[in-house]
C-alpha cells in the first residue's frame, strides 16, 4: 500500500470530485427538484420514509454518468429528459440499496441508519418496492418505449444478480468468473444503462451509444471491486457505511476468492470448516490472513484494468463532448481507492 495519509487520501478524492461535479451541478440540482416533485405524486403513507431513502443517495454517480454521457457542453442546457432519466436510474439504484441492506442485515449508510434498521425490515422491502414501481412508472413515460424496456430489464439482472450471490453464500466453489457475472449484474448493469440511455436520449449515434454504455459496464465493475476493497481494508468511520459484512454473510469477494487460493490447504480446510460451522470469530482471522499476502495489490490491478477497459471503449469518440468528461468519471473513481490505501 501507499503511505498516503488519511486526510491526503481524502483531499485528493474530495477535489476530483469537485471538479467532476460542477459543470453538472445544474443537472443534480434539477434532479433534486425533481425527485422531491415526484414524492408528492406517492401515497401519503409512504411519502416520509421515501424522503428518509433519498437522504442515503451518496454521490448520484449513476445520474451523473447519465449527464456525462449526454453532455452537449457547458453552453447547452440539459433537457428535462435527462433529468427524468437520471431520476429513473436513481430511483432504482436506491431500491436495490434498501433490499441490499435487509438482506446484509446493515444498520447504517452515509452515517445514517438504514431503512430496514429505522422502519424495520419488512416496511423497508415495500418501501424498495415503492421505489422500483415509481421508476418503471417515469420510464413507461418517455415518447419510445425503449427506456422503460431497458430500465425493466436491467431491474430484473439487478435482481437477478443478488440472487445469484444470495443463494450462493458459503459457497466457495465457485469460479472468479461466476463473481464477475454477479458483480456485472449487481452493479454494473445500472452504470451500463446509464451510459448507453444517457447517450442515446441526447441525441448520440447508435455506436456512441453502445461505446458509452461499455464504458459504464467497465466503471462499474471496478467501483464494486473498490467496494469489496472497502469492505475488508477501511476504517468504517471513513467511509460512513457498516463494513466487514460481506463475509459475515457468506459473500466471497475477490480479495477472499483471492486468498482462498493463497492458504496451505490444510489451514484452509480448517478455516472453512469453522465458517461453515458458524464460527462467529473466524471473520477476524480471515482478515488477518489478508495482509500476509499481496492480495490488495492483485486486486487493485484487476480494479485499474477494468478503468483501462472503460476508457478504451470510448477513445474512438474522442471528438465527442461526452468523452472527456466521461474520462474524468473514470478518474473520479480511481482517486476513490486512494481513501483506503492508507498506513
Amino acid at each position: 500500500m501507499t503511505t498516503r495519509s488519511k486526510s491526503e487520501a481524502d483531499t485528493v478524492a474530495a477535489a476530483g470530485f469537485a471538479e467532476v461535479y460542477e459543470p453538472v451541478k445544474p443537472y443534480l440540482d434539477a434532479l433534486d427538484v425533481y425527485l422531491q416533485s415526484q414524492v408528492q405524486e406517492l401515497e401519503p403513507e409512504v411519502q416520509d420514509h421515501v424522503r428518509y431513502v433519498f437522504g442515503h443517495s451518496g454521490k448520484r454517480l449513476r445520474p451523473m454518468l447519465v449527464a456525462y454521457s449526454g453532455w452537449q457542453g457547458p453552453a447547452v442546457k440539459f433537457s428535462q429528459d435527462l433529468v427524468t432519466l437520471g431520476s429513473v436510474i436513481e430511483l432504482v439504484h436506491l431500491a436495490t440499496l434498501v433490499h441490499d441492506d435487509i438482506l446484509d442485515e446493515a444498520e447504517t449508510r452515509h452515517r445514517q441508519e438504514t431503512a430496514a434498521k429505522k422502519y424495520g425490515p419488512a416496511a423497508a422491502v415495500l418501501i424498495g418496492d415503492v421505489l422500483f414501481s415509481h421508476a418503471l412508472k417515469l420510464a413507461a413515460e418517455f415518447d419510445t418505449n425503449e427506456v422503460c424496456r431497458s430500465v425493466a430489464q436491467a431491474t430484473s439482472r439487478v435482481c437477478a444478480g443478488e440472487i445469484a450471490q444470495t443463494y450462493q453464500r458459503g459457497e466457495v466453489n465457485y469460479s472468479r468468473e461466476f463473481y464477475f457475472r454477479v458483480i456485472q449484474l449487481k452493479t454494473a448493469e445500472l452504470f451500463e444503462v446509464s451510459c448507453r440511455l444517457g447517450a442515446k436520449i441526447a441525441g448520440y449515434s447508435e455506436a456512441f451509444s453502445e461505446a458509452a454504455g461499455l464504458f459504464g459496464r467497465h466503471v462499474g465493475i471496478a467501483y464494486q471491486i473498490f467496494d469489496d476493497l472497502v469492505d475488508l481494508y477501511a476504517d468504517e468511520s471513513m467511509i460512513g457505511k457498516t463494513l466487514g459484512t460481506d463475509l459475515d454473510k457468506g459473500k466471497f469477494t475477490l480479495p477472499l476468492l483471492l486468498l482462498l487460493k493463497k492458504l496451505p490447504e490444510q489451514e484452509r480446510d480448517r478455516l472453512m470448516a469453522r465458517f461453515k460451522a458458524g464460527d462467529q470469530t473466524v471473520s477476524a482471522d480471515f482478515t488477518k490472513r489478508l495482509h500476509d499476502f499481496p492480495i490488495f495489490e492483485e486486486v487493485v490491478a484487476t480494479f485499474e484494468a477494468e478503468l483501462s477497459k472503460a476508457t478504451d471503449a470510448v477513445a474512438p469518440f474522442s471528438d465527442l463532448p461526452p468523452v472527456a468528461s466521461l474520462q474524468q468519471i473514470a478518474e473520479l473513481v480511481r482517486a476513490q481507492l486512494g481513501r483506503i490505501q492508507c498506513g
